[in-house]
């Protein structure tokens, strides 16, 4: 089981985002963690959101084991297997998981890190600040081309051509934030 230390630090911060999200409805809520990584916060939130039926997945193979550690330890009943998943492959090969049958799908710290047909800390209309996040766009493309931080406007734009609206932006610690998108 592994334990980021960025993980263990932002676990609060983005599960009052997602209580918000989720709700206090009574009917359970079906949902997709893409990229879940080491599986913490898959155990973390499936833990406070009982209502959740927490799918984790990614698609490196020791992040799969030590999410698989994590639903193993926490022995709960709405925390499922991880699946294999590449997003960068069209849904109809996400293991049955179909878009339409969840409720949430969750992508935490892996925007940045992906190329852009997969699509944390975001440009938001052409602009990155504060120098952290300039060096650290600048870290991240030297590294793969593909990779670095995302505008908001080009991810809005997306998402709206998907069926989806960018309901809002929530600022989070470390000059991160979380967007929340809905379906149309």
């Amino acid at each position: 089981m592994q334990v980021p230390a960025a993980a263990e630090r932002n676990k609060g911060p983005i599960l009052a985002v997602l209580r918000e999200c989720a709700g206090s409805g009574a009917g359970a809520l079906r949902v997709l963690e893409v990229g879940a990584g080491a599986g913490l916060h898959a155990a973390h939130f499936a833990r406070a959101l009982p209502q959740a039926r927490w799918q984790p997945s990614d698609i490196d193979p020791g992040a799969l084991r030590s999410i698989a550690a994590y639903v193993e330890a926490a022995g709960l009943p709405n925390l499922l297997p991880p699946i294999l998943l590449d997003v960068s492959q069209g849904w109809e090969t996400w293991g049955g998981t179909q878009p339409a049958s969840l409720d949430l799908i969750v992508s935490i710290n892996m925007m940045h890190i992906a190329e852009l047909r997969c699509t944390e800390p975001y440009a938001v209309d052409g602009r990155i600040s504060p120098q952290s996040n300039v060096d650290f766009d600048h870290s991240l493309r030297q590294r793969n081309p593909a990779w670095g931080l995302r505008d908001t406007a080009l991810l809005q734009e997306l998402a709206e051509a998907n069926g989806l609206c960018l309901e809002r932006m929530v600022d989070m610690p470390a000059n991160n934030k979380s967007l929340i998108f809905r379906k149309l």
